[in-house]
Order: C-alpha cells, then structure tokens, then sequence
C-alpha cells in the first residue's frame, strides 16, 4: 500500500484528504516528523508554494533514512498542496495569502473569523452579482527516496527531486455574512455555482465530492488507480523518473 506523508498539521485539511482518497493509502503527517523543517511559503503562486513544501520535506527525509521507519510506514511520497481563495472584485486576492489574510504582514496564519471579516469589510459594498470567487488548490506530489542518498543528484532524480502537479478549482461567490454549521477557513462564506447553500452548511460528504482540493485529489488518484502490481511499478517508475 502506498503511503504519503502529508505535509501539514492542520487536522482539517488532513481529514479532507483522507476523506477523499480513502483506503487505498496509508497516511503520515508533519505531526508524525516533530523535527521536520518548517517550509516558508514565500512563493507568489499556488504551486510554487506546494512545490516547495514537497521537495524541501522529501530532501529532509532523504539526508537521513532513519527518519523514514516510522509506524511500520515508509513514506513513498510527500503530498504539500497550497490553496486558497481568489475573489474577483479584489483582482484574485486573497489568493496565496488566503492564510494569513488578516494579518499579511505576518508569516503565521490568522484566525479564520479574522480573515473572514476582513473579507467582508472589503467586499461590504459590492454587489452579489460582482461577488465572483473560485476556490484553487496545487497538489504538489514528490517520491522519497528509501536509499539515504548524498547529494541533490542521485541517479533517479537528476538533478533535483522532481515534483508532479495536481489542480482544481471550485467557481462559486461569497456571501454578505456566514452561515455556519461546519467547515472551515472561507467556507461559511463562499456558495458553489449550482448551490444555494454555503461550503460550511454542505456537509463534508458533499463538498468532498465538488471541492477545489477534491477535483486535484481525484487527478492523483487516477495515477494509483491499478489492480495490477506490474502496472503500479510502472506508475512509480514515471513518477520516479527512472
């Protein structure tokens, strides 16, 4: 079975991502590595952002195997995704800095009820109509090496550990207040074109089903997808450059 190491602490997001590729992956989490590097998400974009948090996590495990038993798993990849929000009527903010929205002169994230009132005051005299928003979320999905290796060159990997990007994106618009009963971030706030009902009043099994993170999700299962052992080396293989 193969085992990803998501790269977050975050539970919700860990749970989304459990939820939606469900048991034909074992899964570890930042909260399984203590001592791994906190990865600065300075990039300007969605997927530079991922990318990184991939490979400077994969590279970290790579510098050292022993870091890699752990549970009885090895990590066969790194998962980092970066998401966000993008809103029409403020020209794609908060895009990357959706996190930290309230606060952007900070490199730590803000609360969710800050960020959703700074959403609001910003939006407070434009139209429903002009209220166009999409939720984007990059997975970035790189292979660990189970060979502690010594440089940044070994044989499979060229010259850098290689990344394979994953996207989706979720249209939708943002409403003039919360309506609350679940989720989390901007879900109170953002409506998915065909729906009347807010991301948070949905339910999990439901936004899983049409989420920006569920449509990049439903991309990388696709490479896992396979009953045949010859045909899933094959896909490592790919994904391994070799």
């Amino acid at each position: 079975m193969t085992t990803l190491l998501i790269a977050t602490r975050n539970a919700h997001k860990t749970g989304e991502i459990r939820a939606i590729l469900g048991g034909q992956f074992q899964f570890l989490t930042l909260n399984d590595f203590p001592a791994a590097p906190k990865v600065i998400e300075d990039a300007d974009t969605f997927a530079g952002n991922a990318i990184k948090k991939a490979v400077e996590l994969a590279k970290w495990l790579a510098a050292d195997n022993s870091k890699l038993k752990i549970k009885n798993s090895k990590p066969d990849f790194v998962l980092a995704d970066d998401s966000g929000l993008e809103v029409d009527a403020l020209n794609g903010a908060p895009g990357v800095h959706s996190a930290r929205f309230a606060a952007l002169d900070k490199t730590e994230n803000s609360h969710d009820a800050d960020n959703n009132a700074r959403l609001l005051r910003l939006l407070e005299d434009v139209p429903l109509e002009k209220r166009a928003a999409r939720f984007r979320c990059v997975i970035a999905l790189v292979p660990v090496p189970h060979e502690k290796i010594e440089s940044a060159s070994p044989v499979c990997f060229a010259d850098e550990f290689e990344a394979q990007i994953f996207d989706g994106a979720c249209e939708g618009k943002i409403l003039f207040e919360p309506r609350w009963a679940g989720g989390f971030g901007y879900d109170p706030l953002f409506v998915p074109a065909g729906f009347a009902q807010s991301f948070a009043e949905l339910g999990e099994e439901v936004k899983n089903q049409l989420s920006h993170r569920a449509k990049a999700l439903a991309k990388l299962k696709m490479l896992f997808t396979t009953k045949s052992e010859g045909t899933k080396s094959a896909a490592f293989s790919s994904l391994l450059g070799c």
